[in-house]
């Protein structure tokens, strides 16, 4: 805008609203009263001695008062204004104009109320030497007066403790010290001056712990590299323990921890297992088959992660620890002698069925499995399509495209038994979804129906056409988004084991067909747990009568031979 021009009627109300914005600020309006009592007390001939609420901002009485919209000045009014800050006699003001010289007017506002008059106008020369106005509203009494002074807080309830702690709430000081002075009077009942690995478990109950966690106490104080834990050894390593952490979740994170690293990884349970093999009575046969341990120790440390680490992360966070029952089946172990009625992680008869069904595809028997070896289990049921996907690393730890592990095959076998759990409802969608979207929509429908329509042609059985099987599987899962199948839409369902089996496993497919579903009992087994038992049924049958037959061909070898030595005889 050039120089001398005034400004536009609306950038002009634009500024007045500003200026009143600025002027109304809380900031503004303590520094105006500031300077209003250092002029009243310069005035009164003395600056007036500062008080303890000099400078607040309380509402007070009146404060809010509504006052007339403000209105532009006239050219008259302007014209006015420009003689009197000039000195022109004619303005009547000789250059000193004071606020009490100034003629105001009373106004009102709509509900009849008198409202403040306004204050002197402040000018200002703009750049072309134009005068233009402020015009600054007079601040009612009131707020020259300094608010009266609060009363003294009085004395109310200490506040509480916080609300969420990490690793819950710690304890106070008085249980840190008796837990410690436990933890030493067990260490002064131990008949040497250090504890042994068979000496822990008298430490873990002295630390209230439960009896197979000694193994990790053991381990976590640097018991296995002198193969003995001194008295401060161990007390260091508890009170640090106690202070940083509060519940068992965090303790057994930090026990078997490894420095430097989040969470549990497979390596950090090995410990607490083979303590387990070694000292359980329910697994005391198993001390003169090294081999049968470790793959035992292996299929439980892939159950655990399989049903806790829910992240997929492969380490296991103290969260995902606490939100699960792996420690109240480790307390378990000590009072519960028949692993056979522990089916969550510790079981040998699960453990049993996992080795032997790995072993029927292993012919070869260097613990790797293919994708034709896999296509041979249950008699051929899982089509070539769904096989090639769980080989293509969707699922599996290993190398993509390479053999299948024995770690991989307890995840793949455990969730081809249930697709019921979160792990194995997550495992096949993974499969299932071609193009890592996190939905399944035709194409993935269309992909895996191909294949299972051939399937039913050979066998003589009509398929359903394409569309109005796409059609029932929608209807089935019932998804939020119509035509696009999400994993919380599979969860929420109920029917993700359905839903699977039709467009992968033509055999079971086929005889829930036959059978109708009856609906979840919490009182029934899972089915993983109905499975494995039937399943342990039947190798325990079969290797009966395989000890059977080789008795009777024992007896029948040496029958034989004794016939041979009478006929030597006779000649």
């Amino acid at each position: 805008m050039a120089p001398g021009r005034p400004l536009p009627p609306a950038l002009r109300r634009k500024v007045d609203e500003l200026f009143l914005r600025w002027l109304g600020d809380p900031g503004t309006r303590r520094d105006l009263r500031l300077g209003l009592r250092r002029i009243r007390g310069a005035e009164g001939g003395g600056a007036r001695p500062a008080t303890p609420t000099e400078g607040w901002d309380t509402p007070t009485e009146g404060r809010d008062t509504p006052t007339a919209a403000w209105a532009p000045p006239t050219d008259k009014q302007a014209t006015a204004a420009a003689a009197s800050a000039a000195g022109d006699p004619a303005a009547g003001n000789d250059g000193s104009s004071t606020p009490e010289a100034t003629p105001t007017a009373t106004r009102a506002t709509p509900t009849g109320d008198p409202v403040p008059p306004r204050g002197p106008c402040a000018l200002r020369t703009g750049p072309g030497g134009d005068v233009t106005r402020r015009t600054v509203q007079a601040l009612p009494p009131d707020v020259l007066t300094p608010p009266p002074e609060a009363p003294p807080p009085t004395a109310g309830p200490a506040p509480g403790p916080a609300l969420f702690f990490p690793r819950p709430c710690p304890p106070p000081a008085r249980d840190l010290e008796a837990a410690m002075a436990a933890v030493e009077a067990a260490f002064a009942q131990l008949p040497r001056r250090g504890a042994g690995p068979g000496d822990m478990g008298a430490v873990a109950k002295a630390c209230g712990l439960p009896l197979y966690w000694k193994s990790p106490l053991f381990h976590a104080a640097g018991g296995h590299r002198v193969g003995a834990v001194s008295a401060h050894d161990f007390l260091v390593l508890w009170r640090k323990v106690l202070l940083s952490c509060h519940d068992e979740a965090s303790k057994f994170v930090q026990l078997l921890g490894s420095p430097g690293r989040a969470g549990l990884g497979p390596e950090n349970f090995r410990p607490l297992l083979e303590d387990v093999v070694a000292s359980h009575p329910g697994l005391s046969f198993l001390k003169e088959a090294p081999e049968i341990q470790s793959r035992y120790v292996t299929v439980v440390t892939q159950r655990i992660f399989y049903t806790v680490n829910r992240s997929w992360s492969g380490r296991i966070s103290c969260a995902e620890l606490r939100r699960s029952r792996f420690l109240q089946a480790v307390a378990r172990l000590e009072a519960e002698p028949d692993l056979a009625r522990m089916t969550e992680f510790f079981s040998y008869e699960h453990f049993y069925v996992i080795d032997c069904k790995f072993r029927e595809l292993d012919l070869d028997g260097d613990l790797l499995i293919d994708a034709c070896d896999l296509g041979r289990y249950g008699d051929g049921a899982i089509s070539s399509r769904m096989i090639d996907r769980i080989f293509s690393g969707a699922v599996m730890r290993s190398r993509p495209g390479g053999p299948m592990s024995y770690t991989d095959f307890v995840w793949f076998l455990l969730s081809e038994e249930d697709k019921t759990t979160p792990t194995s409802i997550e495992y096949w969608f993974r499969c299932m979804d071609l193009h890592g979207r996190g939905v399944l929509a035709w194409p993935e429908l269309e992909f895996f129906h191909a294949e299972q329509a051939r399937r039913l042609a050979a066998r003589g059985l009509e398929p359903m056409a394409l569309r109005d099987f796409v059609c029932w599987a929608l209807d089935v899962v019932g998804p939020h988004t119509p035509g696009r199948i999400a994993l919380r839409d599979l969860k929420r369902s109920g029917m993700a084991a359905v839903f699977f089996d039709a467009f992968f496993n033509l055999d079971k497919f086929l005889a829930r067909e036959a059978t109708p579903t009856a609906p979840d009992d919490p009182a029934h087994p899972s089915p993983w747990a109905a499975f494995a038992a039937a399943e342990f049924e039947f190798l325990a049958a079969e290797e009966v009568e395989a000890a059977a037959a080789g008795e009777a061909w024992g007896d029948d070898e040496r029958d034989d031979d004794s016939d041979s030595e009478d006929d030597v005889d006779d000649l």
